[in-house]
């Protein structure tokens, strides 16, 4: 067995992978002035707006305190606002802004691109390999994890 983060690890070339990815990200998504982790929150709105912020942490997993840290710093920079629960005024709900619609596309070109960089290369049978390696990866990590069944099965065509 080798040793956590010995450079002939899959643990150490997942993590390499991994740093290097969210440093690109923050890089592209800089210009835009968001974060790494506030595409998603964005990705989730676009699919519904107004939801809570409760439902967007269940969601995205994270725990409601950093959600609220990271919705006061997107209502900050324009991306979205807050209103109350007209059923509930203890609850806050979450919808875009103009400025959370426009950079959609932005946003999806930056992912797009960042996918191109991480799959050059690669031929099409390769990223189906690599994809169902990452999948067992995952699997192997979650195995006793009560939260497994939450994730959504990525489509792949082989």
């Amino acid at each position: 067995m080798t040793a956590v983060n010995f450079p002939d690890s899959v643990d150490f070339w997942v993590a390499q992978v991994s740093r290097l990815h969210y440093t690109r990200l923050h890089a592209l998504m800089a210009d835009l002035c968001l974060f790494p982790g506030q595409p998603p929150v964005l990705f989730r709105l676009w699919e519904k707006d107004g939801r809570s912020q409760t439902e967007l942490a269940d969601l995205l997993r994270i725990k409601p305190a950093t959600m609220t840290k990271m919705i006061t710093r997107m209502e900050k920079t324009g991306f979205i606002r807050r209103e109350p629960d007209l059923k509930d005024q203890r609850v806050s709900l979450i919808f875009l802004t103009e400025a959370g619609r426009a950079v959609k596309k932005e946003v999806l070109n930056i992912f797009e691109r960042l996918n191109s960089e991480l799959v050059g290369g690669f031929t099409p049978e390769e990223q189906v390999l690599l994809k169902r390696f990452l999948i067992k990866l995952r699997d192997n990590l979650q195995q006793g994890d009560a939260i497994k069944a939450e994730q959504p099965e990525p489509v792949i065509n082989s």
